[in-house]
């Protein structure tokens, strides 16, 4: 091959990169702007979801199922609604079902669905300073801690287990707020059992959260009051308004609401937790009336 000939090839092959590099960049600037959005689902969740492990099954799944990716934001459903209120995210996954209401009466939700339940326990230290080991009720229970003035951990996050509490604490017409016994804090559910786990105190907490977290690293808690009516611990999915909203991913949160009420998510939720504890630590409820 002549000198001539190679530096045009040289030249040829040369322009035929810069060519496929145009290429590739022109194909990339066609790309909506918001696809990367459109595809992002921004999911803000209680804590006892993200903490008993479950979200870290389903969500794999609808990622795998829908194209979507979903964000996560793991707050108590109090906070996860105050984002629905100002479109800070697409759907909600909570148990608070009077602020829930509320919250569908502001206009800020739609499409809400029962999801799953399971139920709240009163857990304390082993040595039960208290006595109140297998209370008939939990309003015994609180009225027992605080006249041996032994220590209660809330939560404090207007979660929807805070939500439980003080209506719980209203039922036996006591108002704990300033008591020295009563200490808050204002951290989610895993947080504050690893505290009353330290500190030898009493507080609620959902039962999926507890197992989960307790079979990780023995936190010295036992259940103490547990199966009365008032301890269930019932989850809506709901999806933020797009008409009071309209930059949120409405598909998206629609997709993942069908998707956790869908057969295969019910089904995955009721059978989590089997096998490590013998029951599951949620109840499906899809499609049941309230």
């Amino acid at each position: 091959m002549s000198i001539k000939r190679r530096k045009f090839m040289k030249r040829f092959a040369k322009m035929m990169s810069l060519l496929a590099a145009l290429f590739v960049l022109t194909a990339v600037a066609s790309v909506p702007s918001g696809w990367a959005a459109e595809k992002a689902v921004i999911l803000a969740t209680t804590t006892s979801t993200q903490d008993s492990g479950l979200l870290d099954v389903l969500i794999p799944m609808f990622e795998k199922q829908s194209g979507y990716f979903v964000k996560t934001i793991s707050v108590g459903s109090g906070q996860a609604m105050k984002m629905g209120e100002k479109g800070e995210a697409d759907v909600l996954l909570v148990h608070s079902p009077e602020a829930e209401k509320t919250f569908m009466a502001g206009g800020f939700g739609v499409n809400r669905k029962l999801v799953m339940h399971n139920d709240f326990i009163l857990l304390g230290p082993a040595g039960d300073p208290a006595k109140i080991r297998g209370a008939k009720t939990a309003a015994d229970a609180l009225k027992a801690i605080a006249a041996s003035n032994s220590l209660f951990l809330s939560r404090g996050d207007n979660s929807g287990t805070h939500a439980k509490e003080k209506g719980l604490f209203k039922a036996a017409g006591m108002n704990p707020e300033g008591q020295k016994w009563f200490q808050q804090t204002g951290l989610g559910m895993g947080e504050t059992l690893n505290v009353a786990a330290e500190k030898k105190g009493y507080l609620l907490a959902d039962r999926g959260t507890y197992l989960a977290l307790n079979k990780k690293a023995h936190l010295g808690l036992e259940i103490m009051v547990q199966g009365e009516p008032k301890l269930l611990n019932i989850y809506h999915v709901i999806e933020v308004n797009p008409a009071k909203w309209p930059k949120v991913n409405s598909a998206g949160a629609k997709a993942f609401s069908d998707f956790i009420v869908s057969k295969k998510a019910q089904q995955v939720i009721s059978t989590f937790g089997k096998k490590e504890f013998g029951s599951p630590l949620f109840f499906a409820d899809a499609g049941k009336p309230e």
